[in-house]
């Protein structure tokens, strides 16, 4: 076989080899057993007040093929069509262990401990953990987003009592790669 034959033949093994490694690489993901991409938010997810009669349980989540180099997770709730001027933060939960890949139902009860190492700050509701959604009568359908954060450092140097939207901005600061699933619900 000729050199540049067999140069050739070597080139196309090793392009072969570098997309089947590619293929194989995780995509960072998040998954719940509650829901799938684009579904419609069920009573136990709700809020329970404010006119909206849920059972405010925080649905199932997990998440796979975090970057290298995460050290730990974050993960929020956030209605995005909320108007602007409201805080639509439903759920904040930061300094989940990097061996940590779900949060069980109810998770978002701080008082249960299922996530112990782990701090929920305040929703947009005032108080620490998951704040179900509730949408404003008559404005149609909200979307709402769960995100999970892979992130580059062990933990956030802030507290339970830390507003959301803070809690957000040193998420933003320190992520190596989001993954997230978004539902709807309207009333």
């Amino acid at each position: 076989m000729a050199p540049v034959a067999m140069l050739l033949r070597a080139m196309s093994a090793l392009v072969w080899m570098a997309l089947a490694v590619a293929v194989r690489a995780e995509t960072f993901a998040l998954t719940s057993s509650d829901y799938t991409e684009g579904d419609t938010l069920r009573a136990a997810q709700l809020y329970y007040g404010l006119g909206c009669n849920g059972e405010n349980i925080s649905p199932q989540l997990a998440w796979s093929g975090a970057p290298a180099g995460t050290r730990s997770f974050a993960v929020v709730m956030e209605d995005i069509d909320a108007p602007a001027a409201i805080d639509a933060w439903h759920w904040v939960v930061f300094n989940i262990p990097a061996e940590v890949t779900e949060l069980p139902a109810g998770s978002g009860d701080p008082k249960v401990g299922l996530v112990p190492e782990a701090i929920q700050s305040r929703s947009s509701f005032g108080d620490p953990g998951y704040a179900g959604a509730c949408p404003p009568e008559g404005q149609g359908a909200h979307r709402y987003q769960f995100r999970v954060y892979a992130l580059k450092v062990e933990q956030l140097a802030l507290g339970d009592e830390a507003p959301a939207a803070e809690v957000a901005a040193q998420i933003e600061a320190n992520k190596l790669a989001e993954a997230q699933l978004e539902v709807k619900i309207g009333r």
